[in-house]
């Protein structure tokens, strides 16, 4: 079939049943039925999306390359003034005005708990650089870390388009601090690692979404610089974890050094078979054997407080939210109300004795603090916001992670009934054993890797934050002793 699209390019199927855009011209039409679409792309995406082929699109442009889809998944978002709630005090960012939603992500989470037997039942493990060593700690078991901590920055995004102008995207500048040397990314390679890493490491390791996607408003100076910094925040947590700063993929990712190079080892990593549960296969922690008692102690302590930090998270979200709101609002509103009245009544005290400017000028400073406070959310609340939407994030990928160890838990507990039915052997099930304990390890260091993560971010957080709250009032109280300074006592 073909489907003509503007611009001299058709979407067809060979023989093969590949599908892809291809130039006009080198299609034969013989008889067949054309089918064309003369309407903008943000509503041929409507279309299909209603029609339930979005998929099938998103697949073309290129036999060897996904659709570039740089539109984006919700609502334009600055800010947290024109947020919205969601049951439960979560917060859902929005923007000002409704858009059609388009879930790009392959991978929000698992659509049910992998099977934990195709690792239980493993006999060996990765040797050389594909095994992932567990130490014994200071703080317990923890992952082996790079003597040179991996970073990078996100910079100078540029606008560019393909397909004589009709598709647009933004292409951002990523320059680690190993080589020095700028790599260019668009939003889709950034999902296109997402996807990798979540195939990958998820079982074992929580990653965090990306930023959302939207459909429109991509271009906007602000939201751009929004999306950056929030891409900013996503590649600082992904360089910060010994295991996915060190892996093939995120290292081609930071380091590839051309075109070809780049297809080659997308080619390469998407063949990867150590994905999903068999990613404990690569773990190889030297330290002693845990009985499954201990790992479910483990499993129990780790369930639990993922939950009731994820709650505590989410109640900070929802007080900012409100607080955000209140100051560009309510609050803003009241104090401009207060030098209001003072000015009016600055006008019935004009006279030598007691000349208006006093009251007057005292009404402006309440006006000028009126914006102190609408503008202070965006110099000290946005980075706390920020910085708890990013562990909502990330603790939302727990459940996910701990539910695969349930599953490992509940397998071996089943060991001895099916040793007695012999479907496993005494040996099968030591195996079983041994490798659950392989899988709480991972599990163990990955929580001490969130817990020293955590103090870091919160440490500087409160920091800056509290910084910021101070030189607010502070302002605040030099313009109120400015303005006291004007009367004298009779």
């Amino acid at each position: 079939y073909y489907f003509f699209l503007c611009g001299g390019w058709v979407e067809a199927r060979n023989s093969r049943g590949n599908v892809g855009l291809v130039p006009e011209d080198y299609i034969e039409v013989k008889n067949t039925l054309i089918i064309c679409f003369v309407f903008d792309f943000t509503s041929l995406y409507r279309a299909l999306d209603e029609i339930g082929t979005f998929s099938l699109f998103s697949s073309v442009y290129s036999f060897d390359e996904e659709w570039d889809d740089d539109s984006d998944d919700g609502k334009s978002t600055v800010g947290y003034g024109g947020s919205q709630m969601e049951e439960g005090g979560t917060m859902q960012r929005g923007g000002g005005h409704s858009t059609m939603k388009i879930s790009l992500n392959k991978f929000p989470g698992f659509s049910k708990t992998p099977n934990p037997e195709v690792y239980l039942l493993t006999k060996s493990i990765a040797k050389g650089n594909d095994k992932l060593p567990i130490y014994a700690g200071e703080v317990g078991p923890v992952w082996l870390y790079p003597q040179i901590q991996l970073d990078c920055v996100v910079a100078d995004p540029k606008k560019g388009s393909k397909m004589y102008g009709l598709k647009s995207y933004i292409e951002y500048q990523i320059t680690p601090n190993t080589t020095n040397r700028p790599v260019n990314h668009r939003y889709k390679h950034f999902d296109w690692l997402y996807e990798r890493l979540v195939e990958k490491f998820a079982c074992a390791l929580p990653i965090p979404c990306l930023p959302d996607k939207q459909v429109t408003g991509r271009f906007e100076e602000e939201f751009i610089q929004m999306r950056m910094e929030r891409l900013q925040g996503w590649m600082s947590r992904m360089c910060r974890h010994p295991v996915i700063s060190n892996s093939d993929v995120f290292q081609l990712f930071l380091n590839y050094r051309d075109e070809k190079e780049w297809k080659l080892g997308k080619r390469k990593t998407e063949k990867d078979e150590i994905v999903g549960v068999k990613i404990f296969s690569t773990i190889d922690p030297e330290l002693p054997e845990l009985d499954p008692g201990q790992v479910e102690q483990k499993y129990e302590m780790y369930s639990q407080f993922t939950r009731s930090m994820d709650n505590s998270v989410k109640e900070l979200l929802a007080v900012g939210h409100l607080h955000w709101k209140r100051c560009t609002g309510p609050l803003q509103k009241e104090y401009r109300q207060i030098g209001k009245a003072f000015q009016n009544l600055s006008s019935v005290f004009n006279t030598s004795a007691y000349p208006s400017r006093k009251l007057d000028a005292t009404g402006k400073t309440y006006e000028e603090i009126a914006e102190l406070v609408a503008g202070q959310p965006k110099k000290d609340l946005h980075f706390l916001m920020e910085t708890n939407n990013e562990y909502k994030g990330l603790l939302g990928c727990f459940p996910d992670t701990v539910a695969v160890h349930k599953a490992a838990i509940d397998k071996v507990k089943e060991a001895d009934h099916l040793v007695t039915m012999n479907k496993v052997s005494q040996q099968d099930k030591h195996i079983m054993e041994k490798n659950l304990s392989t899988m709480s390890y991972a599990l163990q260091a990955e929580m001490n890797h969130f817990h020293s993560n955590r103090i870091y971010d919160y440490n500087r957080l409160m920091q800056f934050y509290l910084e910021e709250q101070v030189k607010f009032y502070e302002t605040i109280a030099e313009k109120l002793k400015k303005a006291l300074g004007q009367y004298t006592t009779i």
